[in-house]
């Protein structure tokens, strides 16, 4: 059985605008959009993996907060996971320093705006259910602000 790689992707919000990242590379992913994220390291959580990877592509300071509900498949034995996540107060704003050439914030009404990757589709889907407070919500209060 070939082991599982866990690939995790950061719902950053700036109030209720999403960061979306335009990826510059790989050739056959250049000029779609993702979440910010990257491969979770031995020995690191996928939280520690989020704060690093942002830190790394966008020169951030972050905090992991909830766990979206679902995983969806990359190219095997990847798997994407998504994180909502805040900005620290000491942070700098975000920059494409690696894998991307533009960041974008998105407001809900342009949510669909840009041409997201295909497995990030289903993160974003799941990402307005889960602050919408659908399927796999915890009831109000029961989560962190």
């Amino acid at each position: 059985m070939t082991e599982r790689i866990v690939v995790v992707a950061a719902a950053l919000h700036d109030g209720d605008r999403l960061l979306a990242a335009r990826r510059s590379a790989p050739p056959e992913l250049a000029g779609r959009w993702e979440l910010p994220g990257g491969k979770v390291e031995q020995g690191e959580s996928p939280e520690q993996a989020l704060v690093r990877e942002l830190r790394e592509e966008l020169g951030v300071a972050t905090q992991a907060l909830e766990r979206i509900p679902g995983e969806w498949p990359l190219r095997s034995p990847y798997v994407l996971c998504a994180w909502t996540a805040r900005l620290l107060p000491h942070s700098p704003p975000p920059e494409p320093l690696q894998d991307h050439d533009a960041l974008r914030w998105l407001t809900p009404d342009e949510l669909w705006d840009v041409d997201w990757l295909d497995q990030d589709v289903e993160a974003v889907r799941a990402l307005e259910a889960f602050r919408s407070g659908g399927p796999g919500r915890r009831a109000a209060g029961a989560g962190r602000a």
